[in-house]
């Protein structure tokens, strides 16, 4: 019994710090699991009952009741499907519920969305992490800031190095991790950051399969516009990206900033933030 205790309190614990719901929805889902062990006599049909259970319940809350309850917390959801121009680059970005944000930050992500669709026919903007739906400084694993609402990584803008043409896919599955490498001549900070003993810094791009880098091909153009777009909004305090991106792509704004070295690289992504 006390071995059950123990392994029910560290599924609540993980599911909690991955999905900041599960742990509760996993409580919850407990009064249904006595239901099913005096419904049912086979193992099998219980462990499979109960895993649809939670799995339901789960949904339930995450697609339907936490959207509701997240407002008075002055954070809403970003698209999942409804908007063409902005869309998650994973689905599980959505599913784990940590693609919540401000209302000010929605609205201007909602405007340069369509803004960039509007200028580049057929373009997209590919939203990464944002935050999760309650409770200020609450941490997003593994990120060291988006815990309140106002934070949100963004995908760079891709052609399909076959065609040419506009993509709105992203080399990699879980949108971080396939850097714009800086150049010979560039500033190569990564470098800098990973011989000043900052380990974590390049993780991602060690860890992360590299297979799908060569089917894509950065576009300066859409990238460029697209960071300064977001730079125009007053709302917007800061936006991190490498410095060989920034000069690079000639980006002059005071709000584009180094992130420093206790982060992680960001020539894979964007990183806005409102003040």
């Amino acid at each position: 019994m006390l071995v059950k205790i123990i392994l029910a309190l560290i599924l609540i614990c993980i599911l909690t710090a991955v999905t900041q719901i599960g742990g509760v929805v996993f409580l919850i889902a407990l009064f249904t699991f006595r239901i099913i062990d005096d419904r049912f006599d086979r193992r099998w049909v219980r462990v499979t009952t109960k895993t649809a259970s939670f799995v339901t319940l789960y949904l339930v809350f995450t697609f339907v009741i936490v959207p509701l309850a997240a407002k008075p917390f002055g954070r809403v959801p970003l698209p999942i499907f409804e908007n063409k121009n902005l869309k998650p680059a994973n689905f599980l970005t959505c599913l784990l519920n940590r693609n919540y944000v401000k209302l000010e930050l929605r609205d201007i992500t909602y405007k340069v969305a369509e803004d960039m669709n509007n200028n580049f026919p057929g373009a997209a903007v590919n939203y990464l992490d944002a935050n999760f739906p309650f409770i200020d400084n609450f941490p997003l694993l593994p990120h060291l800031s988006h815990n309140d609402g106002k934070k949100l990584d963004l995908s760079f803008q891709y052609n399909d190095s076959g065609t040419g043409q506009i993509t709105n896919n992203i080399p990699s599955f879980i949108g971080y991790g396939i850097c714009e490498e800086p150049k010979d001549e560039e500033e190569n900070r990564p470098e800098y950051c990973e011989k000043k003993g900052y380990w974590q810094y390049n993780w991602l791009r060690n860890n992360v399969s590299q297979s799908n880098k060569d089917k894509f091909t950065f576009n300066d153009k859409r990238t460029k516009e697209l960071v300064k777009r977001f730079a125009f909004y007053d709302g917007l305090g800061k936006i991190f990206i490498e410095p060989h991106l920034k000069a690079r792509l000639g980006l002059t704004s005071h709000k584009i900033r180094f992130h420093g070295c206790q982060a992680v690289r960001h020539d894979d992504h964007i990183h806005v933030q409102l003040k």
